[in-house]
């Protein structure tokens, strides 16, 4: 059993007092590990994630970095030869998508991002754009399923690529995957864990994620906008938007290639078809084009 090859494998886990299963985590297995009085985090990677652009050695070395700013759970040890992940219990209260739009730590986010963002280089970059593609072309090789209108809306996404590009924003150590589980409060404070997705990428795309993975109102997203860069930007809440509205569409075949691959008792084609119709209301939507002009502004 791989859980047991790690409880050896790691001195901090020896004589493991107690195991038991931690919920959630949709491309892995998470362990909630007590021994010699300490909580322990293990993490076993499930098969097949490089399909999902999953690469472990960024992930490990992203990991460690983001503990060094305190931002990230305190890395113990990574062992690839076992696909585990071992890392400090950090004992705080999961965040929830109907907690964050309470909309009462919109500063706390703000602040836990900048923090993040301020800290070493990732070893890779992140592009969604990228992943996007390269997703495509996994779902078409495995015959996994489209949904309805996908290919439709390749004009408009190359059309929002190019205005993206026109004035890119300097990319710094982003978490890319910021649903609302993977914050937790400590302390008072908002941790964030998880850098599966991690690397450097703009700080929009990370704000946009957020607002779109725990379905922010717009309100909330101009406050977040306003608290990450100081004040309320056009040009800057317009590109949060639209990074959101790209990663929806992206991770719509994540969650395809997952209901293709995964053993995981999930609904991913579900999880997927709930991204791809927000998707599908904003590439419809009377503000598309604006989005586009306000995100080649200089304001």
């Amino acid at each position: 059993m791989a859980l047991e090859d790690v409880l050896e494998a790691v001195p901090d886990l020896h004589g493991a007092e107690s195991v038991e299963r931690l919920a959630g985590g949709l491309t892995n297995t998470n362990y909630k590990v007590t021994a010699a009085g300490k909580a322990y985090v293990v993490r076993i990677s499930g098969k097949d994630t490089g399909l999902l652009a999953i690469d472990r050695e960024n992930e490990v070395h992203n990991t460690i970095a983001a503990s060094e700013t305190g931002v990230g759970a305190p890395f113990v040890a990574a062992l690839p030869e076992l696909d585990a992940l071992v890392l400090e219990f950090m004992d705080g209260e999961v965040m929830t998508s109907e907690l964050l739009r309470r909309g009462d730590r919109i500063d706390k986010i703000a602040d836990s991002c900048r923090r993040l963002h301020a800290g070493r280089r990732f070893l890779h970059d992140f592009d969604m754009f990228e992943i996007q593609r390269g997703y495509v072309e996994v779902v078409r090789e495995r015959g996994f399923r489209l949904p309805d209108r996908y290919d439709e809306f390749e004009p408009q996404v190359r059309a929002l690529e190019r205005a993206m590009r026109l004035r890119s924003e300097p990319t710094v150590p982003c978490n890319n995957d910021l649903l609302a589980e993977n914050f937790i409060e400590v302390g008072g404070e908002l941790r964030l864990i998880d850098y599966e997705y991690s690397g450097n990428n703009e700080p929009a795309f990370e704000l946009g994620n957020v607002w779109s993975e725990s379905n922010l109102s717009l309100a909330q997203l101009e406050e977040l906008v306003a608290a990450y860069y100081g004040r309320p930007l056009r040009n800057k809440v317009a590109r949060a938007r639209l990074w959101g509205l790209m990663s929806k569409y992206g991770w719509t075949l994540w969650g395809s290639i997952q209901d293709g691959i995964s053993e995981i008792d999930f609904d991913f084609w579900g999880w997927a078809m709930e991204k791809y119709e927000r998707a599908v209301e904003e590439f419809d939507g009377p503000l598309f084009e604006q989005l586009l002009a306000d995100v080649q502004r200089e304001d």
